[in-house]
């Protein structure tokens, strides 16, 4: 009679969790407040001409690109937004890494291998935020239960633990489901275990069902309450940047093309600093109306557009048509000329430049050759990837491989 298989050990401890009755120590939902931006609020027009700042930013950077960069540009963003993300976190997994990882290519040393999957991790669950999976849902508890649901159950068994500071037990991170212990993140004492569910449907009332202008305004207040509430054994940090991405990613429309976190790791102790100053109780009857800072909100609210719309420009400059061209073009006859890159290759990716995308059958014509030649010189690119398509029969499109984003997207990247 065969044997039945060992339970993993994270399951079998995830059932030990689920068997332990939270404790509540009955806090009041109160205690987030203030939770949005009132009208009353002497920041608010300010916070306003930021948001104003933001949309038509974000709006003028999508309508200048090419569709045919759209895409490609929105996969290397997610790349791009999972690096920095787990950067912040103290993960430094290289953008090199995290595309092998994508492509199936794992190293053999098991530490960089569980940083690897846990990017990919990140990136897959970034590309169902741009498909538009949320629809709306991202402030619910439903949807921030399935952003963190999705991505721990894709890491490796070591990076779904914690380890207990005090007594060193290490417990479980279970998948979509909220901490069943107390958690405390620097000084700050997150509410009680029994308490979330009531904290959460508070969030979910305040920000979600929300008009465009008041989402917008109100993403830096939800970013924070939601790190405050710290509704997860751990994933936090990272599940509450992917909520901010895809609220952003839905009411102004990105297409993806530009991530906050990047903004957040290259001013990380600012970001750092802003979290730790709303987690304070209000200063005196000056301070707002609420048990947190009013003062304190409002400085990272205004912390937060500035990041974003910071973002929004550097991408821009980054991806002008003429000056992207030149630097591609430079590359590819310098390779050219290493003998690395067909003769004519050149004259491929200058004509996707122009028009976006280039049909297969349209190669030969560009290059003045045969078939036969053409599809030599697309598979040379193809290989270096500097170009890509959706299958055999599809157009190219320009491709950013992070081996090349030094040379092709100066300053995405540290040094």
């Amino acid at each position: 009679m065969a044997k039945k298989a060992a339970a993993h050990p994270a399951k079998k401890a995830e059932k030990k969790i689920a068997a332990i009755a939270p404790r509540d120590d009955g806090e009041d939902v109160y205690l987030m407040e203030p939770m949005r931006i009132s009208e009353e609020n002497s920041a608010r027009p300010d916070l306003t001409e930021l948001v104003l700042e933001l949309t038509k930013r974000s709006a003028s950077f999508r309508a200048s690109l090419h569709q045919g960069l759209t895409e490609p540009l929105a996969d290397f963003v997610r790349s791009m937004n999972c690096y920095y993300s787990n950067l912040i976190e103290g993960h430094n997994t290289h953008p090199v890494d995290i595309e092998r990882a994508i492509n199936g290519d794992l190293s053999k040393d098991h530490e960089k291998r569980d940083l690897q999957l846990e990017a990919k991790a990140h990136v897959e669950v970034q590309r169902w935020l741009d498909e538009g999976a949320l629809a709306g849902k991202e402030a619910t508890r439903t949807g921030i239960l399935e952003i963190h649901r999705r991505f721990t159950s894709l890491l490796p068994d070591d990076l779904r633990w914690v380890k207990n500071p005090d007594t060193g037990e290490r417990i479980p991170v279970v998948p979509g489901e909220l901490r069943n212990r107390d958690a405390a993140v620097g000084h700050h004492v997150a509410v009680s275990p029994g308490a979330l569910p009531r904290f959460m449907r508070r969030f979910e009332e305040r920000y979600s069902g929300l008009g465009t202008f008041e989402t917008i305004l109100a993403a830096g207040p939800a970013h924070h309450r939601l790190l405050y509430i710290h509704p997860f054994a751990d994933g936090n940090g990272r599940v509450t940047r992917l909520m901010s991405y895809a609220t952003l990613l839905r009411v102004l429309d990105t297409g993806g093309l530009w991530s906050i976190a990047r903004g957040f790791a290259r001013r990380q102790a600012e970001y750092k600093q802003h979290l730790a100053e709303c987690d304070k109780v209000r200063r005196g009857d000056r301070d707002g109306r609420g048990h947190l800072g009013e003062a304190a909100l409002n400085a990272f609210t205004g912390f937060f557009l500035e990041v974003c719309i910071d973002q929004v420009k550097f991408m821009q400059r980054l991806m002008q048509p003429k000056a992207l061209r030149e630097r591609i073009l430079q590359w590819a006859e310098e390779e050219r000329g290493y003998g690395r890159m067909p003769a004519k290759a050149p004259r491929v990716l200058d004509a996707i430049l122009f028009k976006g995308s280039l049909p297969r059958g349209e190669v030969a014509g560009v290059l003045a050759q045969s078939v036969r030649n053409a599809t030599n010189v697309t598979n040379a690119l193809s290989k270096l990837g500097i170009i890509t398509s959706a299958g055999a029969r599809a157009d190219w499109h320009i491709a950013f491989p992070a081996k090349l984003a030094p040379r092709l997207m100066p300053g995405l990247f540290p040094d």
